[in-house]
């Protein structure tokens, strides 16, 4: 089993729009069509009812509260279990699913998310779950960093973040120029004299 790969399900389905059935096929890859081909409006609700509670996993280990994270993972295998079973069209093509036969399109893929989020909570710590640093932005990632330094969903979103930054660094300096220059420039007030 390729857990990386279930886990990314995981942070595919937060970051995915949910407002329709349209937009819950995009979420499905060609490997998967079956599932865009399958997917009811059934499935959309428990879609963004499980979207919310791994958002919230990610804001728990972002926030290093392990104990929640862990709590609402194990929530979610138990809602969505984990039942292996071997897949293949031949001989060659052998290869491992999370869910037994006739599972539906949520059951299938949200044990996929639920199990591979766990195991890379087990293996890296929760700390790995990001949400991108960039107020704009909001997508969640795996952090894969060496160092565990990571803070943006992508380059996109860093770089749009640093430049933001550079120039209200540069407007405060303005700024405080223009103070500086009008305090020099004003007059001063008149002495009173003391008595």
């Amino acid at each position: 089993m390729n857990f990386d790969a279930y886990a990314r399900t995981g942070v595919d389905l937060v970051n995915a729009r949910l407002d329709d059935l349209d937009d819950l096929r995009v979420l499905f890859p060609d490997e998967n069509a079956w599932m865009r081909d399958e997917v009811a409006e059934r499935d959309l609700a428990i879609f963004r009812r499980a979207q919310k509670r791994l958002r919230d996993v990610f804001e728990y280990g972002t926030s290093g509260r392990d104990a929640q994270a862990v709590a609402e993972l194990n929530s979610m295998l138990e809602a969505f279990p984990v039942q292996p079973r071997i897949s293949g069209h031949d001989s060659s093509d052998w290869h491992m699913h999370v869910t037994s036969r006739g599972a539906s399109v949520s059951a299938e893929y949200l044990a996929g998310a639920a199990w591979g989020l766990s195991v890379w909570l087990c293996e890296y710590g929760s700390a790995r779950f990001g949400v991108c640093a960039d107020e704009r932005c909001g997508n969640v990632y795996l952090d894969t960093s060496s160092n565990c330094c990571r803070r943006f969903c992508s380059e996109r979103c860093a770089t749009r973040s640093h430049v933001a930054a550079h120039r209200a660094r540069k407007r405060a300096a303005v700024g405080e120029q223009v103070t500086v220059a009008a305090q020099a420039t004003a007059e001063p007030a008149p002495l009173t004299p003391v008595s």
